[in-house]
């Protein structure tokens, strides 16, 4: 039987019998003949974006020649799946990255496909080194969702997406420009510097109860199966 299209109060509907346990996992898929990835897709949406994550927008389906190239390469590095680089750029499913994996394995163009959410991708600034630490803060608070950060600070994607590597393989240090004058740690003062560390464990511990809240739900799910 195929599946159609499910209305936004479908969705919600679906939603709020997973988060209340009116159903088991295996039960809504039947109700609605839908598949368990799609509603764990429809939840994560509904948790990071609210309603509106919800809605089929054709602005959600517009991407940066940039932002294409790597997720396919992220996907090639062997570092994701096919899943994780969906919900890390926000494509729409794994089809779509499918078929720029084709295309870019193929050696076909990779294009831009309109403006959209992917407008901050061609939209670099100078930044400071204190500007790179709080943005890369802000990035890993959010579990790392480059697009959202990169539209907050108003970078491009690409900048963020480079900061969190440096950071994460040398550090804060790592984030400092390089080029003429050295920046030195004597440009944050110590109430900022401070200010930084709290953010830092705030966000840290926030993302760890979300993770602690999303296992214990699976957790949940499996005994039920078993």
């Amino acid at each position: 039987m195929s599946r159609r299209a499910r209305s936004l109060e479908e969705k919600i509907k679906i939603i709020n019998d997973f988060k209340n346990e009116t159903y088991s996992i295996s039960e809504l898929e039947s109700i609605y003949n839908t598949d368990n990835v799609t509603i764990y897709d429809w939840v994560y949406k509904f948790e990071r974006y609210g309603v509106e994550g919800l809605k089929e927008s054709s602005s959600w389906r517009k991407y940066s020649k940039e932002l294409k190239i790597q997720a396919v390469k992220d996907y090639l590095s062997g570092d994701f799946s096919l899943r994780e680089v969906t919900r890390k750029y926000e494509i729409p499913s794994t089809s779509t990255l499918r078929q720029w994996i084709k295309k870019y394995n193929g050696h076909r163009e990779l294009k831009d496909t309109g403006k959209g959410r992917s407008n901050s991708m061609t939209k670099g600034r100078k930044t400071t080194w204190k500007e790179r630490i709080e943005i890369v803060q802000d990035a890993l608070g959010n579990g790392k969702n480059y697009q959202q950060t990169a539209e907050h600070h108003q970078v491009s994607y690409h900048q963020v997406y480079q900061w969190v590597r440096k950071y994460e393989a040398g550090g804060w240090d790592a984030l400092k420009d390089r080029r003429g004058r050295s920046k030195n740690e004597e440009e944050l003062t110590p109430e900022e510097k401070m200010k930084l560390v709290i953010r830092q464990i705030e966000k840290e511990n926030e993302r760890l109860r979300a993770e602690n809240a999303f296992l214990k739900k699976l957790e949940e799910i499996e005994r039920r199966r078993k």
